[in-house]
């Protein structure tokens, strides 16, 4: 390696909005703030929902359903 042409590279801590903290290596070398974490997601966290706008998951299977089916 080449001295003096990599980025400085230190621990930061990344606090996300629902208070979590969690501590990371980066070359931004200061504390970030982050808008949605893993603790907090609704995919890691389970609580993920289907939101059916005007019936259109019905709308779907009852026009691709039976081609589904088989």
């Amino acid at each position: 390696m080449q001295n003096a042409i990599h980025p400085e590279y230190k621990q930061i801590a990344a606090t996300c909005s629902c208070g979590n903290v969690v501590n990371v290596g980066s070359t931004v070398c200061k504390d970030i703030t982050l808008d949605i974490c893993g603790a907090c997601h609704p995919f890691y966290t389970g609580t993920q929902r289907v939101v059916d706008t005007g019936g259109r998951i019905e709308k779907f299977k009852s026009r691709f359903g039976a081609l589904a089916s088989k």
